[in-house]
């Protein structure tokens, strides 16, 4: 089984999450598998399967790879027992290096039936120039992220405080749900906390 896999967006080297693979990564090279792009409302892309645009990213090669594939899978939310419930797809496909070679590696496809509506097709496949604005994340303060975070962590039926200018400012945001007796993040803050990554409050 090959030991690569091409790594895109937030996993690519000085994004938010390639500390995750980092002390892991034993060769990496640019390459290019065919999809299509769409840049998330949170400021991130995800690749679908079908389009045969070129998308640019990095193939790496990992050590301790039965030990890395679990977390990645974990990471974007793929289960190998029941796949139609993923978050993606982890499919083995041909990628093109700068070389010109073409070599087998894993890629995680977003399933299509999890893309939001608000999702934006970057036309040309090219993440890295096509992406819009700044990140949402990196609009954030510090108090925010770390609410956000902290509701993210939050088990059951557990509630946490917040002040009024926050909740205001969480709600605008469209990062939150006032379920009564408990605030809980969105499904758009839910993916912010995702791209937040995992440290807890």
């Amino acid at each position: 089984m090959t030991k690569r896999v091409f790594v895109y967006g937030s996993l690519s080297k000085g994004m938010v999450h390639f500390d995750k693979i980092a002390g892991a990564v034993q060769n990496s090279e640019k390459a290019w598998v065919n999809g299509a792009a769409y840049q998330l409302r949170v400021g991130y892309p995800v690749l679908l399967k079908g389009i045969s645009n070129q998308i640019v990213g990095t193939v790496v090669e990992l050590n301790s790879f039965d030990l890395m594939l679990p977390l990645l899978d974990l990471f974007y939310g793929y289960s190998g027992l029941d796949s139609s419930k993923s978050l993606h797809f982890r499919e083995l496909t041909q990628a093109k290096l700068s070389t010109g070679e073409n070599v087998d590696c894993w890629v995680y496809y977003l399933n299509p039936r999890k893309l939001p509506s608000s999702a934006r097709f970057i036309g040309d496949g090219d993440w890295e120039s096509g992406i819009q604005g700044p990140k949402f994340t990196d609009q954030l303060t510090e108090k925010q992220k770390h609410y956000i975070r902290r509701l993210g962590s939050a088990t059951g039926r557990e509630v946490v405080p917040i002040d009024l200018p926050l909740y205001r400012e969480l709600m605008n945001l469209e990062l939150i749900v006032d379920k009564g007796r408990r605030l809980a993040l969105s499904k758009f803050g839910q993916e912010v906390c995702r791209y937040l990554g995992e440290s807890k409050a």
